[in-house]
């Protein structure tokens, strides 16, 4: 599948993101997955030149960067709501 002009660009800034983040920045990252797409949420934990690994709530998530189409950092969640009376 051939990236048109807007994907490819899209890919290099995601790219750009991964390249900048530091290890504990909160990041979300979509990459291609066996015919569909999927998102990783979560911290940054680890990157190799071939790879991050995203820390979720399910778990670690390693992306390879081939696979990746979009990254952005994103805030902190928000604060747990107290219990309702």
């Amino acid at each position: 599948m051939e990236d048109s002009g807007q994907d490819a660009i899209a890919r290099a800034l995601a790219l750009g993101v991964l390249r900048d983040a530091v290890v504990g920045d909160r990041l979300v990252v979509r990459a291609h997955h066996s015919g569909g797409a999927r998102d990783a949420l979560g911290v940054l934990v680890a990157r190799t030149p071939s790879s991050v690994t995203i820390d979720t709530r399910r778990g670690a998530v390693e992306v390879p960067l081939a696979d990746v189409v979009a990254a952005k950092p994103v805030p902190p969640p928000p604060a747990p709501r107290p219990p309702r009376r």
